[in-house]
């Protein structure tokens, strides 16, 4: 669980977690203002590991993967505990993983009526859709959503991408999901219901103006190295720099 100012939500996020099948629960804090961390330790969370320093939200990803792997899980679910998406859906996302189905699951808001019903403002509603046909069409997908908080991987997923390359801001998620899909891997999606309230993490206007453009870049950056006009570091699998691999169980980590 990547954290920052989560401390209203957290509890009420790692209470619906269904601990019969997740065998770790970690916690990133990236600096929050608020109790978070006093929060998560009270709440008894496997393991809660503070930033020295703020790191922005892709930085705080790439220390929560690198932690579930040293665990030794085979499955990594990357959940926010801002209870903007709901953990009982944490099953149907690792089901497919554990069974050979897909390497990659997302929790999409968008398959059914989940966004506008859950209270996305409609801007964002509307940019999501239009970022979304540009990404499906510049790089050949077909899916619902690129920019859900709500992932799952398999162990192979995370060791193999050059992580370490991508960006510590927004931007992170959708350069994974290039990476995921330069290297041929099937992403797949179940339907989820989101929530918008005051204490749920969203980023302001400016700074969604800022993410839309780096998605448009990634976007970009992915079709003209799939045509072999350019080399980008977040696209070299060979010589990038990958997260540490480990010994791994069958594990699943939160």
């Amino acid at each position: 669980m990547p954290a920052y100012n989560a401390a209203k939500t957290v509890e009420e996020t790692y209470r619906e977690i269904p601990k019969d099948i997740v065998d770790e629960v970690i916690l990133v804090d990236d600096q929050s203002k608020d109790e978070t961390v006093e929060k998560a330790r009270a709440l008894g969370i496997d393991k809660v590991i503070v930033h020295p320093r703020n790191r922005g939200y892709g930085g705080n990803q790439k220390t929560c993967y690198e932690a579930a792997l040293q665990t030794g899980a085979d499955i990594v679910v990357m959940l926010h505990p801002d209870y903007q998406y709901t953990p009982k859906l944490i099953e149907a996302m690792v089901y497919p993983i554990a069974n050979g189905l897909f390497p990659v699951m997302l929790g999409s808001r968008i398959l059914g009526k989940g966004a506008l019903k859950g209270g996305m403002p409609l801007y964002k509603y509307i940019a999501n859709r239009l970022l979304t046909a540009f990404q499906n069409l510049l790089m050949g997908q077909k899916l619902a959503e690129y920019h859900t908080g709500y992932r799952a991987f398999s162990k192979e997923i995370l060791q193999q991408l050059p992580l370490e390359e991508n960006s510590d801001d927004f931007v992170f998620d959708n350069e994974m999901l290039a990476q995921i899909a330069y290297a041929g891997y099937i992403i797949g999606e179940v339907t989820c219901p989101t929530k918008y309230f005051g204490e749920a993490s969203s980023i302001n206007f400016a700074r969604s103006v800022k993410y839309g453009l780096g998605v448009l870049r990634v976007s970009l950056l992915y079709r003209l190295n799939k045509m072999g006009l350019l080399k980008s570091r977040i696209f070299d699998f060979e010589n990038g720099k990958k997260l540490p691999a480990s010994n791994l169980n069958v594990k699943f980590s939160v």
